[in-house]
């Protein structure tokens, strides 16, 4: 076929050369008109692939063999790299991954926002691997009918079985193994999505130094023989709790609404930057401590040198950025949807001496911080939002707007929402009768009366060897 043609027959195997790395990670690939993307190939490298689709010159493709490997390549710790759907970068040597991660900002706010600036390196993790204090595990029944613990494969409810994880410390190899031998030895099946049948369905366990909250997720109300469950666990944990949680949904939402205590004391207490605080098996906690730490206090000092005397942070989970902010600028309120994050973040009022300074406020964002915003000194307060991955509903950043705060601290897991949220605060996006949101033609860098101007972007590496990147965006109003 000539060079200069469309491609658009599947299966079809085409050999071309890697030009760069889309913000999931893959390769692109130029076959005459059509762009390629290639998971788990490297910028640099010949390669040989087959097309899985093609529609509108834009093709999904599987890499068949690595004909010419680049000097950025390693080989993956994971023998199911590639299998399963939780890591899309362990094959590029760390430093690509930081540059990746950068370049993924970077177009997401140029594509997105309309926004051209130059993004920073990404701020490395202390631990490459074994860095995670959470684990999250689905729980299922395979083709055979028997029960599998593992992860899920990319776009797909379809479980990858593993017995440990590179990118989970060797504690969660001793959990996977408990389970597993509790299911088989006690007869407790594994809930199937197919029949709607069965019990466990996930795991999550939660390490808070060297303490493990640990969650079995059922479908149904009874946890069989739970006894010998915490005797097994006990073999392995000096100090631990069990939770069961009950989620008889059919939706994607790990957690139901009912929590149960099975055995232990439910809660622990950690340190970090000077903050005691708790954790209980639904609170919010970043899952990397050593990027978690270099994020929230990066975002204080931001605080700080604003000269902020009250902050705002929304969205606030169990606390810890709302206590760090009211030590350093005096009065912080903390606006957090979970009832028992928030509970959580009260109980670190005391210890911490914030009396009068930490004030938590349980509740919807969207609900809570237009009126708040009302209430507080614009001029000197700070406002921090982390939210969740959907990013920020649009009438609470309408109302942020409306407020004239004058700083705001955005932390996202998501570059492509953090994108959207920021053109809007910037005015580089602007909303049509419709809703739409279109780029703003008339736009400049350095802000326009009423909206803000970006003072910085930092991508933090929260986890490494995967496609995710968290990123600090700091604000000023103009």
């Amino acid at each position: 076929m000539p060079e200069n043609t469309n491609i658009s027959e599947k299966n079809r195997e085409f050999t071309g050369l890697v030009e760069s790395l889309g913000s999931n990670g893959e390769g692109i690939v130029h076959i005459g008109e059509t762009v390629f993307f290639a998971p788990f190939t490297v910028v640099g490298e010949k390669v040989k692939f087959k097309a899985l689709k093609v529609k509108n010159r834009i093709g999904y493709a599987k890499a068949l063999e690595i004909l010419t490997p680049a000097d950025e390549r390693v080989r993956p710790r994971c023998p199911v790299f590639t299998k399963c759907g939780g890591c899309q970068v362990q094959h590029l040597r760390y430093g690509a991954q930081l540059k990746l991660k950068s370049k993924t900002v970077h177009d997401a706010l140029r594509k997105i926002a309309g926004i051209e600036m130059k993004i920073p390196l990404t701020i490395k993790s202390d631990s490459q691997f074994e860095y995670r204090n959470k684990l999250q595990i689905p729980v299922g029944v395979d083709k055979y009918g028997n029960n599998v613990i593992g992860f899920y494969a990319e776009h797909s409810h379809r479980i990858v079985p593993i017995s440990s994880c590179p990118i989970h410390p060797g504690w969660a190899e001793d959990v996977i193994g408990v389970f597993a031998e509790y299911m088989s030895e006690c007869g407790v099946p594994a809930y199937s999505e197919e029949t709607d049948k069965g019990i466990l369905r996930h795991i999550v366990v939660r390490e808070v130094e060297g303490n493990f909250i640990v969650t079995a997720v059922t479908a149904s109300e009874h946890l069989p023989r739970a006894e010998e469950l915490v005797a097994k666990l006990g073999k392995k944990f000096k100090s631990f709790s069990l939770w069961q949680n009950i989620n008889g949904g059919k939706g994607n939402g790990v957690f139901g609404k009912s929590f149960r205590l099975l055995w232990g004391k439910g809660k622990y207490s950690a340190h970090e930057c000077g903050i005691l605080f708790e954790v209980g098996p639904n609170t919010f906690v970043q899952v990397n401590r050593s990027v978690c730490r270099k994020l929230y206090e990066r975002t204080v000092r931001f605080a700080s040198e604003s000269g902020a005397t009250a902050a705002i942070d929304a969205y606030s989970g169990g606390g810890l950025l709302t206590a760090m902010l009211a030590k350093q600028v005096g009065k912080a309120y903390g606006i957090e949807v979970v009832a028992e994050a928030s509970a959580c973040a009260d109980e670190l009022i005391e210890p911490n001496k914030l009396e009068g300074k930490m004030i938590n406020r349980c509740g919807k964002v969207e609900e809570i911080l237009p009126s708040l915003l009302q209430r507080v000194d614009p001029e000197h307060t700070v406002l921090v939002v982390d939210p969740p991955r959907k990013g920020v509903d649009r009438a609470t950043l309408k109302a942020i707007l409306r407020s004239g705060i004058r700083h705001i601290a955005m932390i996202s897991c998501n570059p492509s929402t953090m994108a959207r949220d920021v053109g809007i605060l910037t005015g580089s996006l602007l909303e049509t009768e419709s809703g739409e949101l279109i780029k703003n033609p008339a736009y400049l860098p350095s802000g326009a009366e009423g909206y803000y101007r970006i003072l910085s972007v930092h991508p933090f590496d929260m986890f490494p060897q995967t496609k995710h990147v968290e990123t600090l965006v700091c604000l000023d109003r103009i």
